[in-house]
Formats: C-alpha cells, structure tokens, sequence
C-alpha cells in the first residue's frame, strides 16, 4: 500500500461512467421505476454511493478517505443506460478509484434487477472509465512549466565545520531540482547573521527567483535566520510558513517550534526551512505546489510589467 503520509491534502473529484445493455422492455422497466425488487434506479443509485464510500474495503491497496459528495446519474439510450458517478473529498490520493467502483456497482445492482426479464445473452455490462479526475497533481503541479534559479543555503555551524551532516539542505536542494529549479545555488553558512545577510544580499541582486535557507527558525541562541531575513522582507506571505506549520504539525507536535518565515525580498522570493531533515522534507512537501504557482505567476508578471 502506497505511503501518503508526506502528500497533502487537498479538493479532489473524480468522474467515471458505466454502461448497463439491455433490451428495450428491460430499458422501460429502468425508465417506468418498475421491477419485483422495486425501483432499480433508486437501488442502483444507493449502491453506487455505497460502494463508493466503501472501496477500501473491495480493493486492497486503495486508502480509506472521507467522502464529502457522491452521486449517480441515468441516462436512458436506445438500448442501454449510460451511468455517471462523480466522487469528491479532500485527502492526499485521488478518488478515481471510488467514482469507477461506484459506476460498477450501479451497473451490477441494474443487471441484478432486471436479470428476471432477459435472457443471460440479452444483458451486459461494458464501457467502464474515468472521465475527468481534479485535484492532486492534476491541478496543483509540483513541476515547473519552465526552468527557473534558485538558492538553497544551509544554515548550521556544525555542518560548516563538518561535525554534522547537512541532509536537511541536501535533501531541499535535490528536491528543488527534481521540480525543475535550475541553475541551483548551494552553499553551507555558519550561523553569522552578518554572513547571511551579505549571501542574501548577493542573492536579490542577482534576481534569483527563490531562495530557501534550511535551519535557524528555532529558539537557539544562534537562531537569528529570521531577526535576519524578516526586516528585509518587502511582501511578507505569512500564510506559506502557516501552512508548512499546520502540515507538519499533524506528523510532529514539534512542528510548532519553528519560527520560519516567508516572502518577497523585492523579487527574490525567500521561505526559512527548518534545519531538521525530517522539518525540512515536511515544508517542502506543503509548500511546494504553492511555490511553483506563486514563481510562475510572479515570473509572468514581472515579465509583461514594461521596462
């Protein structure tokens, strides 16, 4: 069973549709509501949505998520029913799964119904597929379209002196360059505001778009990351460091220690990671969408605001 601890999660739906085949007296039972075991849309509708609400438990590797809507629709053809089930909820996976589990068992509870008034020839089941899936990495790319720079600075005295391993921002970097950052800065800094200060500087200067530095948001006597970066933020954005907090709280209650900060130095977008690795792969995994999405739009900007 796949691990979705790390993903977040989000407004998700899925469509999916299903033909049930029958001969027209059967189609005109479907349409009149009218067979023994009463009426198969009302009975097919009621077993999709249970069904969808219930998938975990027939398919084994799929995740039990909440269910917030789900419905199946009829549509009565020359000789068949065409079924549409939409699902939605808000988790870390998608509900495709449930919207085609839902379609089936409408099918299967109108062959049920109707298998009385047909030959086993007469009646089938065919055409099952997803129509249209929202959510996840569909809507919320964790890739850029377009290759922009960025800077990831390591900010921890024991892994300048080579005492520590510096994992945390290792990990930040490879992940930047696998959603398509490039070139990518890395360095390692000692815990010297004055020196970050200064890399920050040379940073903006050279219209870097995104600069992440990775520890010193603790409550250390050498945590000064955000005395350094927050006086120079010309846009705050508050809400990216909120977020990375609320996820990261649900998997550590440790996730409140941290004092990061974000936002716009100018046009150099700066978010103050955590110096743990596991603090670090946490906000990188709640923020990384919103970072694609806020560059690209700031990249769009700047690039049709006249000279």
């Amino acid at each position: 069973m796949k691990n979705v601890g790390m993903k977040p999660d989000t407004l998700r739906s899925a469509t999916a549709a299903a033909r049930f085949y029958a001969p027209a007296h059967c189609l005109a039972r479907i349409a009149e509501r009218d067979t023994e075991k009463g009426d198969p849309q009302a009975s097919a509708r009621i077993a999709g949505i249970l069904a969808a609400k219930r998938t975990d438990e027939l398919l084994p590797l799929c995740h039990p998520l909440p269910i917030h809507a789900a419905e199946v629709h009829f549509e009565i053809a020359d000789d068949h029913v065409a079924i549409r089930a939409e699902v939605h909820t808000i988790g870390p996976t998608g509900v495709e799964m449930e919207a085609l589990t839902a379609a089936s068992m409408a099918a299967l509870t109108l062959y049920d119904m109707l298998k009385p008034y047909a030959e086993p020839d007469e009646l089938a089941i065919g055409d099952t597929q997803l129509l249209d899936k929202t959510g996840g990495k569909s809507d919320h790319s964790r890739r850029l379209a377009e290759p922009l720079g960025a800077a990831v600075y390591m900010v921890s005295n024991p892994a300048a002196d080579g005492a520590k391993s510096d994992a945390a921002g290792r990990n930040t970097a490879d992940a930047l360059v696998s959603a398509g950052f490039a070139p990518l800065d890395y360095q390692v800094l000692r815990e010297e505001p004055e020196a970050l200060a200064q890399t920050l500087d040379d940073a903006v200067a050279a219209h870097t778009p995104l600069v992440i530095t990775v520890g010193g948001t603790g409550i250390g006597p050498r945590d000064q990351v955000v005395e350094t970066i927050e006086p120079r933020l010309t846009t705050p954005m508050p809400g990216l460091m909120e977020t990375a907090r609320a996820f990261g709280q649900k998997r550590s209650p440790y996730a409140v220690m941290s004092r990061g900060v974000a936002g716009f130095i100018g046009h150099t977008l700066v978010v103050t990671f955590p110096g743990s690795r596991r603090g670090a792969d946490e906000t990188m995994a709640a923020l990384l969408p919103s970072l694609i999405h806020i560059l690209e739009i700031h990249a769009r900007f700047t690039a049709d605001k006249p000279a």
